[in-house]
């Protein structure tokens, strides 16, 4: 995992004011590198906010049924979008063509600020008021989300907590900081103050055990990049733990998706293959992402089912769903909906920075 945004920590002495020449470099100094986040239709690239259905005025009701909307009512998924920026109103269009949740991680942010004027009068003015430049680039990442959780509520309200989540992640400096992530978590929970809010959290060895208490303290966890079946089933272990821990009578409002990192797999796998070099190896390139999500699904089914969750569903908790993530193809030789079109089922999410409409299944949802 790649950011260099620091750990969360007690507020410092107020820093000299930087020269407004360097306000956001040295915001910057705390994410990772860019990457390119656009939105294709049909096979198009667009700008990153692209509307596909119209909307009334702005409020984000939708004039049309898309494939989105189906994709959910009829086969259960809800769609993502995996990037957030100022004006947070451009993803208004987004929700009315039928996203239902947003993600963001520092490299994200990182681009937000970069690539847009629209940050720095409010960096401005927190350096000047004392800010150091980390404390700044909290405060930007916090308004962002908290105005993004603001949308997605109606969502959050009708849905009755099962959807409309706006995911904010933990330093990645904290990503082998076992209590350090939890402070974080607790931190980022208070002062984002949105029942809609996802504590985002690496699946690692270290954090394990923190996703386990932020979840027993009542709060709403992403737990993200899981790549294997056995930090899956670890994962699974330790949102079931933490709520049997909280000690709350309703556990409604206590709940979790487990990104499972998909495409990397076969990036992975596929080297190895094409190294052995024997058709029988060859034909078996871009298949190992999707058979080991299959089986991550499998171990969901059993997981989420006797009398071990029945006890905890009688008070109401969820199932920790299933979240799709990295379902771009990193091969352009495969199709560009390859683990869209492999991984749609019920109770699922999928995010991704794009939400092209050639699948085939999102079309054949229309028929």
């Amino acid at each position: 995992m790649t950011g260099t945004v620091s750990k969360l920590a007690a507020p410092r002495p107020a820093a000299a004011p930087l020269r407004p020449a360097s306000l956001r470099t040295a915001a910057l100094a705390f994410a990772p590198s860019p990457r390119r986040v656009t939105v294709s239709v049909a096979g198009r690239a667009r700008s990153p906010i692209i509307a596909m259905a119209s909307a009334k005025e702005g409020n984000g009701a939708p004039t049309k049924k898309t494939a989105l909307h189906d994709l959910y009512e009829l086969q259960g998924l809800s769609p993502w979008y995996d990037n957030l920026c100022r004006p947070v109103t451009d993803l208004l269009p987004l929700i009315a063509s039928g996203v239902r949740g947003v993600t963001s991680n520092p490299t994200i942010f990182q681009k937000a600020i970069s690539s847009s004027s629209a940050y720095d009068d409010q960096f401005k003015q927190l350096i000047s008021g004392g800010k150091d430049a980390e404390s700044a680039y909290w405060e930007l990442v916090i308004k962002d989300i908290q105005d993004a959780c603001k949308l997605f509520e109606p969502i959050y309200n009708e849905t009755d907590g099962a959807d409309g989540y706006v995911s904010v992640e933990v330093s990645p400096r904290l990503a082998n900081d076992t209590q350090g992530t939890v402070e974080a978590a607790k931190w980022l929970h208070k002062v984002v103050n949105r029942p809609n809010v996802y504590i985002k959290i690496p699946a690692t060895a270290e954090c394990v055990p923190s996703i386990q208490e932020v979840i027993a303290n009542g709060i709403s966890v992403n737990v993200t990049l899981i790549f294997s079946i056995a930090r899956y089933e670890a994962v699974i272990d330790a949102y079931l733990d933490g709520l049997e821990a909280s000690g709350l009578s309703d556990l409604s409002r206590v709940t979790s998706v487990a990104s499972f990192f998909v495409s990397r797999v076969d990036s992975l796998i596929d080297k190895m293959l094409e190294k052995i070099g024997t058709p029988e190896a060859l034909a078996l390139r871009g298949k190992a992402a999707v058979a080991q999500a299959k089986l991550a699904n499998q171990l969901y089914q059993k997981k989420f089912s006797g009398p071990r969750w029945e006890a905890l569903a009688k008070k109401g908790a969820k199932k920790q769903r299933l979240l799709w993530a990295s379902t771009g193809v990193k091969n352009p030789a495969y199709p560009d909906t390859l683990y869209v079109d492999s991984l749609i089922g019920p109770d699922t999410v999928c995010f991704r920075d794009e939400f092209p409409l050639e699948s085939a299944l999102f079309l054949s949802s229309q028929k």
